[in-house]
């Protein structure tokens, strides 16, 4: 039995016993206050949301090798697992709780989601914190989801040799020491970014960048795969295109659910969402052509999804005409990036930087620009909230590369991050989780290794 399980199932344990003695907040709603088709919304959005997490497991699960689908696939989902419970019992007040100079949330405030309910609950300051029109527990349900993805996007970038025991613990590390000050200085209303000017209407900044830039450290970390000099297929681009799919469908819901009400705000939101993917998506085919390459299933998928991450941090701000320039823009960038990579010693295995991290940057860059009170103003206080929006992506920038890298190198020397060379070789579907996927569309020389390992195992 080893150590990392029992800590893990200690944890799980304590809260556990920890929840039988936390208060529960009513539920009961005040109508004079809440709407209930903002309520209505949300709960939708809240859905679509979450649907992302198992589109995004099959978008990366179909693009590794066969051998690697299904713990592809886990690492994703798992996290809908491991950060719902951390939201509960302390991560909604790490991101949302009473400020502490500007940076992180009281861990108090919500602490075991107490005072969470059907109430609308205004700061210390006098704010009201998430929409003034639905229940608290509705908003702190809807950031959930957004912390979930978040980490999951990681994932893409160390495929094929991550060891899963070390990921989740780096899954918590990320959530606590990133995510989660990320989350208060830009979407609080006391938050340090909110106080500068700099808008991330869904997740620009807080999600993509934050997850792009922390899956660079990764592969730098973890180093290259030792199969990635050899041409991998796609175990199943169906599932890609599947994947796709439903992040374009639960889209909807992460960013016109970012307007927190039923209104017009939301319908812009919507409309842009969709022009982006839609723009960016024949953008990306399109260029491919131009550089000799074939229209391809793969390309459009990737290219819808990077006009998603594209429009994120301004979808609720700019004209539906600024969309599709927006993700036009984004989408050449992001195509170049990952040209650039596969031409690097860089092993990010499905292009996480290339495409969230830098559609992320890029996309709060020109929201900078193109928000009312941004550099398309004309006036020196535009110019001011522009120059705080690169402010604010240099800051992300760096401390998420710094403290992701540290937190890749704390939890290597206590778990080897990295499976060895063999469980590699024999895929971590079965060296991870003694399952497998699709033996019949791998060669012979990979069977042959599937069967040496389970003859090793059921000898000893």
């Amino acid at each position: 039995m080893k150590r990392r399980w029992i800590i893990l199932m200690t944890c799980m344990v304590l809260i556990s016993i920890a929840g039988l003695f936390a208060p529960e907040p009513s539920f009961e709603c005040d109508f004079s206050k809440i709407d209930a088709a903002d309520v209505a919304w949300l709960i939708t959005a809240t859905i679509f949301v979450l649907m992302m997490t198992p589109g995004l497991s099959f978008f990366y699960g179909g693009m590794v090798g066969a051998k690697n689908v299904i713990s592809t696939m886990l690492q994703s989902f798992i996290a809908m697992g491991i950060i719902s419970v951390l939201w509960v019992v302390f991560g909604f007040s790490l991101c949302f709780g009473d400020d502490i100079a500007g940076v992180i949330g009281d861990p108090t405030t919500f602490l075991m989601f107490q005072n969470v309910g059907g109430d609308v609950y205004t700061t210390p300051t006098g704010k009201i914190l998430g929409g003034a029109t639905i229940p608290l527990a509705l908003y702190a349900l809807f950031q959930m989801k957004f912390a979930i993805i978040t980490p999951s996007l990681i994932t893409g970038s160390f495929a094929e040799r991550v060891r899963f025991s070390g990921y989740m613990f780096f899954m918590i590390f990320f959530f606590v020491m990133i995510y989660c000050p990320l989350a208060h200085m830009t979407w609080h209303p006391d938050g340090l970014f909110l106080k500068w000017g700099v808008v991330d209407f869904a997740g620009g900044i807080v999600v993509h960048a934050s997850s792009g830039v922390a899956a660079l450290a990764g592969a730098i970390f973890l180093g290259r795969r030792k199969s990635c000099t050899r041409k991998s297929e796609p175990a199943n681009i169906p599932f890609v295109l599947l994947g796709a799919a439903m992040l374009w469908l639960g889209w909807f819901g992460f960013n016109a659910g970012s307007s927190l009400h039923a209104d017009g705000v939301a319908v812009k939101a919507f409309l842009n969402t969709n022009t982006a993917s839609a723009t960016a998506m024949m953008t990306w085919i399109f260029f491919d052509c131009l550089r000799g390459r074939k229209p391809s299933a793969m390309g459009a998928a990737v290219g819808c999804v990077v006009g998603l991450v594209a429009i994120t941090p301004s979808a609720g701000y700019v004209t539906v005409g600024e969309s599709i320039f927006i993700s036009f823009v984004i989408t050449l960038i992001c195509n170049t990036a990952v040209y650039w990579r596969s031409h690097s010693r860089i092993d990010d295995a499905l292009d996480v930087f290339p495409t969230h991290g830098t559609g992320g940057i890029f996309g709060t860059v020109l929201t900078g620009i193109f928000i009312q009170e941004g550099l398309v103003a004309g006036t020196p206080d535009g110019f001011v909230v522009f120059l705080y929006h690169l402010l604010a992506v240099a800051m992300v920038i760096a401390y998420t590369f710094v403290m992701s890298y540290f937190g890749y190198w704390l939890i290597d020397k206590f778990i080897p991050m990295r499976v060895s060379e063999y469980s590699e070789r024999v895929g971590l579907d079965y060296s991870q989780h003694d399952e497998h996927y699709g033996l019949a569309h791998v060669g012979e020389r990979e069977i042959a290794e599937y069967e040496e390992y389970i003859v090793r195992k059921y000898s000893k």
